[in-house]
């Protein structure tokens, strides 16, 4: 056993708060993220942690707002950055160094900076915006054709959500009548696991995107730090190059994400997201009720227009057929004149054809060939051209030019020779 004497616990842990009341540990300004907040007593319980490049815990310690500073902290805060201290943010706290004898070390809060947590999330934001940007797809949503008209919408909400109940509210009673297809794609739109869940909304969305014209992505307002969840690269990767338009009505007046940076509308609130569905409408039925109109005037002056022709071409159709008739008994008084020239050229060439085929006739006449020496045997008034029809003691008649003369042919036979 030492000899060294030994001291209480409760010694030991008055030494510790002792220490604890050194100047440098008093008053700090610390940052630090906060997890597992929670309210007992008036009291404001939480965790401080510090994460290390990796994300890992380096550094935890428990802290304490009490009752008597947490109303104006709380409201401070709150006033700042839309929501209360709560978990999951980055906060600049000035702290205390505390030991209880019973409950050990804390750090008890004494005042907060909401600035700083409203930069963090500002530079988390940023970072994202700057990642997308470089990569080439932060504009592709915004740069897609505007759809006309945009009726047929994939929503993409919590079911029972008041902002869900706010868009479907606006659209039923809207006076226009507008006829939407709306189509619910549940997905959680809060907390950690709500990044996630909205990108597999949306890609059930994509899997039948020739079905819709645009996709709304609507939740209520709500703290910014619980908004801050929705500042995520994945997230906003998966907007950012989404095949449809999407219409991001997340939050309050105040409340911005990420999305509104990507999406291809950014409204403030899922009531003003029905809003815009409904003004766009009317705005196509507007221009619909305008074509028509400018066709139907179009329309009636081109009808008007052919009908005063019609009647111009009614009243003056008995001049134009007499007109025309006037014309015609002109040409023909003019080829009545001309006629009987006419009929003397023609009946000049018929004389003159007719003369040149009597001179042909009468070069190729059988008279004309006797006159050459030529005559025509006939046997019994029959033209022979071959001795084999000339019977023997058969008289022939010879036609020549100028007389007729009785013929007894002597027909001799000669052999042929081989």
């Amino acid at each position: 056993m030492m000899n060294e004497q030994a001291i209480s616990l409760s010694e030991f842990n008055r030494r510790i708060g002792a220490a604890m009341a050194a100047p440098e540990l008093r008053g700090v300004w610390v940052t630090a993220e906060t997890v597992d907040v929670r309210t007992s007593g008036g009291h404001m319980y939480m965790e401080l942690i510090e994460k290390d490049a990796a994300g890992a815990t380096a550094a935890r310690m428990g802290a304490s707002i009490w009752a008597s500073a947490l109303p104006r902290l709380n409201a401070m805060f709150a006033a700042a950055t839309g929501s209360g201290i709560c978990s999951g943010i980055k906060v600049m706290v000035r702290v205390s160094a505390s030991f209880h004898a019973v409950y050990g070390l804390r750090a008890v809060i004494s005042d907060i900076d909401p600035g700083y947590t409203l930069g963090d999330l500002l530079r988390r934001r940023q970072e994202i915006l700057r990642r997308l940007t470089a990569e080439g797809v932060a504009d592709m949503n915004r740069s897609l054709p505007a759809p006309r008209p945009v009726l047929r919408i994939a929503v993409v909400s919590a079911r029972g959500a008041a902002g869900l109940g706010d868009f479907m509210h606006q659209i039923a009673t809207s006076a226009s009548r507008l006829r939407f297809e709306l189509r619910l794609f549940e997905a959680v739109m809060q907390g950690e696991q709500a990044p996630r869940s909205i990108i597999k909304a949306l890609e059930r969305v994509a899997a039948e995107a020739d079905s819709f014209d645009a996709v709304v992505i609507i939740r209520g307002g709500g703290a910014t730090s619980d908004l801050a969840t929705l500042d995520d690269y994945d997230l906003a990767a998966n907007v950012a190059q989404f095949p449809l338009p999407v219409i991001a009505g997340i939050g309050h007046e105040r409340d911005r994400t990420v999305l509104d940076d990507v999406a291809w509308l950014s409204v403030k609130t899922p009531t003003a997201a029905a809003e815009w569905l409904i003004a766009q409408g009317m705005a196509e039925l507007d221009m619909l009720r305008r074509l028509a109109a400018e066709t139907v005037r179009l329309s009636s002056e081109q009808l008007s227009g052919r009908l005063r022709r019609l009647d111009y071409i009614c009243a003056m159709l008995p001049q134009l057929a007499a007109g025309h008739i006037q014309q015609r008994r002109s040409r023909l008084d003019a080829v009545a004149e001309q006629l009987p020239q006419l009929v003397e050229a023609v009946m000049n060439r018929r004389t003159h054809r007719l003369d040149t085929l009597s001179e042909l006739v009468e070069a190729l006449s059988p008279a004309a060939t006797m006159a050459r020496g030529y005559s025509v045997l006939r046997v019994d008034g029959r033209a022979v051209s071959d001795p084999a029809d000339i019977a023997p003691g058969a008289m022939v008649e010879a036609t020549m030019a100028h007389g007729t003369i009785l013929l007894t042919p002597i027909i001799e036979k000669t052999e042929d020779y081989i």
